[in-house]
């Protein structure tokens, strides 16, 4: 219990004002069906966060410490840059778009959570419960429930949220927190 509880805590708290929290705000809007939303990003952590508990120390290995924060801050830019790219379309989320909210928010959720703060947290707890199954199973238990805890209810206010604010400033305003956290990121080596 205590893996779980500690898991969920700390994807809650890390989850606030995250990039994936403000892409299931897009999602929202985009497609105005939260509970499809809702169970694709339950779907999308799942995956992300099991793979991040059992393959993540495996990776640590593999990429050199120093590389990390770049390759973050890194995705960091790209998103933000991206993000002012017009669609092709009038309302394209990209080609993932055209199979629906579900797989959308699939494709797009694991994308996004992948170097994010909440996977390496996974990664972490992980390796502090290590204990068997059953302990790794709770931390990718209590952080899906954290991720959904954190998202669920920006994902059912999304749409009226988006509704009274222009999507063009919104990407705008996207893009430099974007563009911010990279910075951070980088300003915060060592």
């Amino acid at each position: 219990m205590e893996a779980f509880l500690s898991s969920t805590f700390a994807v809650a708290i890390a989850e606030v004002g995250d990039k994936t929290q403000l892409l299931a705000l897009f999602l929202a809007a985009r497609y105005g069906r939260p509970y499809i939303i809702s169970l694709g990003v339950l779907v999308a952590t799942l995956v992300n966060h099991a793979l991040s508990a059992w393959l993540g120390t495996v990776l640590a290995d593999v990429i050199p410490a120093e590389w990390i924060r770049w390759i973050i801050a890194g995705s960091f830019f790209a998103i933000g840059l991206w993000l002012l790219i017009p669609d092709k379309e009038d309302d394209n989320m990209g080609r993932f778009a055209n199979y629906g909210p579900f797989v959308a928010t699939l494709v797009l959720f694991f994308l996004a959570e992948i170097g994010d703060k909440t996977q390496i947290a996974t990664v972490i707890l992980a390796a502090k419960y290590n204990a068997d199954i059953w302990m790794t199973c709770a931390v990718i238990a209590g952080t899906t429930f954290g991720m959904l805890l954190a998202n669920v209810p920006v994902i059912f206010a999304g749409k009226w949220l988006m509704d009274k604010l222009p999507l063009g400033l919104a990407h705008k305003a996207a893009c430099v927190l974007f563009i911010l956290l990279g910075i951070v990121t980088l300003v915060g080596m060592d």
